[in-house]
């Protein structure tokens, strides 16, 4: 007798309750604001920040709105300006392209491989058409990021990771988007922490992080954050750094809090559901699976395969 699957593969479990609880005790408050605090409260967002920094092993990390905005935000960051050229992977999703067209920049796209990640002959063929990568783990595949590193600091290229589909993923035992100067996360329902819409970035570099501060709309209040750099590193960017308002509010951030503490467990339930998918197609006729490399310590929260 068959077992037969009849419930949902894109439906989220529900929230813990722990994460229920939480949110209705900001909501009672009323101070979702992410400055919105009593004299003795930190708020929820600023010590999801500390959280997630210490979870990423990261010195500084920004919690925003979404995981397109930690794109746009880490690209205005470190400096990349309208008409400024930024390869990115020609396998993702519209968010990633578009957050290079969000700062008027131009998308020059690198070809992918069959193991679904970027071409690192094709990278290091095309190395000299821009200084900023822009690299999207799409589908929760990652290359063989030494190459990478190495063929990028040859070329003097900025690396940024978008790891929307690798929150808790790593490459030789480093966590996937402490690689570039900056890692961007989702929080978007159909990721690994879900608070409807949100993000993260992560960064181990002072000035890039005190300008997203600023650009995630600081009102000069970067004094409250946890995971920031402290106050000098702002003298040189508070008054010439735009507020493009983005940071989360408290609201999402004490639905993450919960979930973020449970993230080592789920990662070890959805590969396990992973291998359960995976062995069923292993001997699919015309079907491919993306065969894992052993340097990749993956997250299954998805499972692709080809029909060449």
């Amino acid at each position: 007798m068959n077992e037969i699957f009849t419930g949902s593969f894109t439906q989220q479990e529900p929230l813990p309750e722990e994460a229920i609880k939480a949110a209705v005790a900001v909501l009672k408050s009323g101070r979702l604001h992410r400055y919105n605090t009593a004299s003795d409260e930190v708020g929820e967002v600023a010590l999801l920040e500390q959280e997630f920094a210490a979870e990423m092993q990261a010195k500084y990390c920004l919690a925003v709105a979404s995981g397109g905005y930690a794109m746009t935000t880490a690209l205005r960051a470190i400096g990349v300006k309208p008409g400024d050229r930024v390869l990115t992977n020609a396998f993702t999703l519209a968010p990633v392209p578009g957050a290079i067209a969000a700062v008027g920049a131009v998308p020059v796209f690198i070809g992918v491989t069959e193991a679904l990640v970027i071409d690192l002959d094709d990278l290091a063929a095309r190395s000299d058409q821009a200084d900023v990568l822009l690299l999207s783990h799409m589908r929760g595949h990652i290359c063989d990021m030494d190459r990478l590193l190495e063929i990028c600091s040859a070329a003097g290229i900025t690396v940024i990771e978008d790891c929307a589909h690798t929150m808790g993923a790593k490459w030789r035992g480093r966590w996937s988007g402490r690689d570039g100067i900056v890692g961007c996360y989702s929080t978007q329902t159909y990721k690994h922490l879900n608070s409807g819409e949100g993000g993260f970035l992560v960064t181990d570099d002072a000035a890039v992080m005190a300008r997203a501060v600023v650009l995630s709309g600081s009102y000069m209040l970067y004094e409250r954050h946890l995971a920031a750099p402290d106050a000098s590193a702002f003298e040189a960017v508070k008054y010439d750094t735009p507020n493009i308002s983005g940071r989360m509010d408290h609201l999402r951030a004490a639905i993450l809090r919960p979930q973020l503490r449970r993230l080592s467990d789920q990662c070890v339930a959805w590969n396990a559901r992973y291998r359960c998918v995976e062995q069923g197609l292993q001997d699919c006729p015309g079907l491919r699976l993306i065969q894992r490399p052993p340097a990749e310590s993956y997250v299954g929260s998805s499972i692709q395969f080809l029909l060449l």
